[in-house]
């Protein structure tokens, strides 16, 4: 029960948090599903090899949205700080629109803040990107800080929960806008299936920030995590 309250009362907060906001700003909303296959394997005991694919189906999950590939190096600086660097292409894809192509450069640090990783605890993940958009001038310059929560809950099975705003270092001419812009949250299950394998399904939700009208995702959200 006591470990029930301390999930509770966080998911509480953030469920109020989200719904003033919905409450104060009118919002365009859209039902999708996200699913991310995520491999890391250990080159050493201090470099780590990282790739990412992502698919996200949007319009009530009828058509294939947005496609992200994303390698990286990392390397453990101690047993709670790993600093890496990678690169990222997305393809999006609007609903009559023509497809844009964008690449990034990504740095970023992942750090414990509380708990040994066995029983609850808590990371931070601190990402700077640089942000380039086929046929397009400008670059943006991003920072992203995601806080990830992870508690036992039934034998192996974890309970997870992080949220992650995205803040705009510059405006581009191509679409990027300084401050807050995109504020993203997740709650859901870490299971592992093998030794090596684990899946993390869940809720997604994200608000993209826009004059006038926001833009609210309702996503089910599905990671398969892949140790080698």
């Amino acid at each position: 029960m006591a470990l029930l309250t301390r999930i509770a009362r966080p998911a509480s907060l953030a469920a109020s948090g989200l719904l003033a906001v919905g409450q104060a700003h009118a919002a365009d909303e859209d039902v999708q599903a996200w699913s991310t296959v995520q491999a890391t394997k250990a080159l050493s005991k201090r470099t780590l090899l990282a790739v990412d694919a992502q698919t996200r189906f949007n319009e009530d999950a009828s058509r294939l949205g947005q496609l992200i590939v994303r390698p990286s190096v990392g390397w453990r600086l101690d047993d709670t700080k790993v600093v890496s660097a990678g690169y990222a292409y997305i393809r999006s894809s609007a609903l009559g629109r023509t497809p844009t192509h964008e690449h990034r450069g990504w740095e970023q640090l992942t750090f414990r803040l509380a708990g040994d990783g066995k029983g609850p605890t808590l990371t931070g993940r601190t990402r700077l990107e640089q942000r380039w958009i086929e046929g397009r001038d400008g670059t943006g310059w991003r920072v992203r800080q995601q806080v990830r929560f992870t508690a036992p809950l039934q034998d192996k099975v974890r309970v997870v929960a992080w949220t992650e705003p995205f803040v705009g270092l510059n405006q581009t001419g191509w679409g990027q806008r300084d401050g807050l812009h995109l504020w993203r949250s997740f709650a859901g299950v870490s299971m592992p299936v093998s030794k090596t394998v684990a899946i993390e399904p869940g809720y997604l939700h994200q608000r993209a920030f826009r004059p006038g009208v926001d833009a609210v995702t309702h996503a089910a959200s599905v990671t398969f995590n892949l140790q080698f």
